[in-house]
């Protein structure tokens, strides 16, 4: 059982890997983000079965150590614990935050898919949450049928809520500007981080350019 690491300030350009990738591709594409200054990864892996996501966990994990960076595996308490993530996220039907929290102990990443919801973004800070997602921003491709979430919560949890707000969901380089400018602390890609290594490097160093400029 590995131990969970220290990890970065939770901001900037957040980076969900696409289901389905073979491991070269996936390893190929994280260094790629990672070379461009992401410093946060969520691996996601749905389809895969346990032993694949396993290995492939614990290669993005020492690939995140050797950049600084933090992993955080998507709805999978004991596979982060396993490899010592920096923590989990959680969807609505993913288990409790309290009880994850008790599992990985104080110094573990928790978040909460929290969808166009506020009151359940506090609930998910009252139960150990380290940051709140809130979604979908845009039409996405990931998930075409989801409900938007309007800017005015990521105004809301900056002035309301001690936990940083992660913007989903359609999110690109031509319309994340307004999203950080209203008061999401991170926002998570995965569409728009596609292509040869060098191109989603270059896009990766745009993202958090954009952060730099705007915070």
């Amino acid at each position: 059982m590995a131990e969970l690491r220290r990890h970065p300030p939770l901001a900037g350009l957040y980076a969900i890997t696409p289901d389905g990738l073979a491991t070269p591709a996936l390893l190929t594409a994280v260094t790629a983000v990672l070379a461009g200054g992401c410093r946060w990864i969520q691996y996601r892996n749905k389809a895969a079965d346990p032993d694949l996501r396993r290995r492939q966990a614990a290669l993005l994990g020492a690939l995140c150590r050797t950049h600084a960076a933090g992993l955080i595996i998507n709805d999978d308490v004991p596979l982060a614990q396993a490899v010592g993530a920096a923590g989990v996220h959680l969807g609505r039907e993913d288990g409790s935050l309290a009880a994850a929290r008790q599992w990985l102990g104080p110094a573990a990443v928790l978040g909460a898919s929290c969808y166009q919801d506020f009151e359940a973004a506090r609930q998910a800070v009252a139960e150990g949450a380290s940051y709140v997602a809130f979604g979908a921003v845009h039409a996405s491709p990931t998930k075409p049928g989801a409900a938007r979430a309007p800017l005015s919560l990521f105004e809301r949890a900056r002035r309301e809520l001690p936990v940083p707000a992660c913007a989903i969901g359609g999110i690109t380089l031509d319309n994340v500007a307004p999203v950080i400018a209203a008061g999401a602390r991170l926002v998570a890609v995965i569409s728009d981080l596609t292509g040869p290594p060098a191109a989603m490097r270059a896009r990766a160093a745009a993202y958090q350019r954009l952060f730099e400029d705007l915070s």
